[in-house]
């Protein structure tokens, strides 16, 4: 009864890379690749920029929704491959349930 109980408040945090959502980082370091591959300093420059303009757009269009919304945008507006396929519920295009 003396011992101090330790109770754990995030357990479902979303995964973090540095400071940012993966989400949110993703489409800086996708740009980062894309610009390296570019072969020139220009390239890069450019493909950051558009990833962190990119970035930004999707931290602001989140910012007051879900933590997982990015997840549930992309579960119901891009085609569903064996990667996103999810068992638990219907396929996306699938709008009307009954029950």
């Amino acid at each position: 009864m003396l011992a101090d109980t330790y109770i754990p408040r995030r357990l479902d945090d979303q995964w973090k890379i540095g400071l940012w959502d993966v989400d949110v980082a993703a489409p800086v370091l996708f740009m980062m690749f894309v610009g390296y591959l570019g072969g020139s300093k220009l390239a890069f420059c450019l493909a950051v920029s558009v990833g962190f303009f990119a970035s930004r757009w999707l931290a602001r269009i989140k910012s007051d929704k879900h933590p997982a919304f990015a997840m549930h945008w992309v579960y119901w507006h891009l085609p569903t491959n064996p990667v996103s396929a999810m068992r638990a519920t219907p396929p996306s295009h699938i709008r009307r349930m009954v029950g």
